[in-house]
């Protein structure tokens, strides 16, 4: 009797008291304790942002996408001049920073179209008009400047009297697509990095420049900010955006003043930026007025 009950507080403090690692020892015979399960620590997805990623918009970035989609280019074999396929699209026109007549923003789209690579030179007029009436008379490679839109339109009945193609004057609304590279908001000509883009008054030395000094915007266009301003073919009209149709703008149907972009070298950056609107009378001859031209024709 003594002995099992020797026995049964032996098995009681076994019970009580196991071997190590949570076993239980009766006799020889080891009963495994039941495993732990780990708990492992849930962790949250990490979610990037275009911020993490360093993902941001830049004209280079812009230019790589808008070029594969420009098309090709083609030069006019009497005058040299390059022409580049602009794609027809749509974007909003305009700039609700600045001036009255830059308002209201609102939806253009325009038909795909030719545009002259460069600003017209000195050496292109001459070949065409026969004489050169700029004032800075550095070379065949600069822009040709004192031109009015009358001078434009004499030089551009020459033009198409001698090619089998129609040449012509940008509207407003092709202009300001082809300058923001087809359509991006871009502060200036190709970006918003004036400097890399335009000859305007900061950098200009007071004169113009040879065409093509400058950084290419998304479409491979050139001096559409600064270096001489650029006249368009539109009537111009303080108003005209609130009126504005969506398809192929052309402008006011009458007027007093013919409209001219871009600014030039003689302007302040304000000036040069791809929604600012200027005009001035169709015979108005000053030597920072130059021109580009539009060509006719699908791509």
């Amino acid at each position: 009797m003594r002995k099992m009950v020797l026995f049964g507080f032996g098995v009681l403090f076994l019970l009580l008291f196991p071997v190590g690692g949570g076993a239980w020892l009766i006799g020889d015979f080891q009963i495994p304790a039941k495993p732990v399960k780990k708990v492992v620590p849930k962790t949250e997805p990490v979610v990037r942002s275009r911020a993490d990623s360093g993902s941001s918009y830049s004209s280079s970035s812009a230019s790589t996408g808008l070029a594969s989609t420009s098309g090709s280019s083609f030069t006019d074999p009497v005058t040299g001049m390059e022409f580049v396929w602009v794609k027809g699209g749509c974007f909003q026109m305009g700039s609700s920073s600045g001036g009255s007549d830059e308002k209201p923003v609102h939806k253009v789209c325009v038909d795909g179209f030719w545009m002259g690579k460069y600003e017209v030179t000195q050496g292109q007029w001459q070949k065409v008009a026969g004489n050169n009436p700029a004032k800075f008379k550095k070379g065949d490679n600069y822009p040709v400047q004192k031109v009015s839109w009358d001078d434009c339109q004499s030089f551009i009945q020459k033009l198409n009297g001698r090619s089998n193609k129609t040449f012509r004057l940008p509207t407003e609304a092709e202009w300001e697509y082809a300058c923001r590279s087809g359509g991006w908001d871009e502060k200036y000509f190709g970006g918003n990095d004036v400097g890399r883009v335009a000859w305007y008054n900061s950098n200009s030395g007071r004169s113009t420049h040879a065409v093509g000094g400058k950084a290419a915007n998304g479409l491979g266009l050139y001096d559409m900010s600064g270096n001489v301003w650029e006249w368009c073919s539109d009537w111009y009209d303080d108003d005209y955006y609130k009126n504005s149709p969506e398809q192929n703008p052309q402008g006011a149907s009458s007027g007093s003043y013919r409209v001219l972009r871009g600014g030039s070298w003689y302007n302040r950056a304000r000036r040069v930026r791809s929604a600012h609107r200027y005009r001035d009378w169709p015979g108005s001859r000053d030597y920072d007025r130059g021109f580009r031209l539009v060509a006719s024709g699908r791509q």
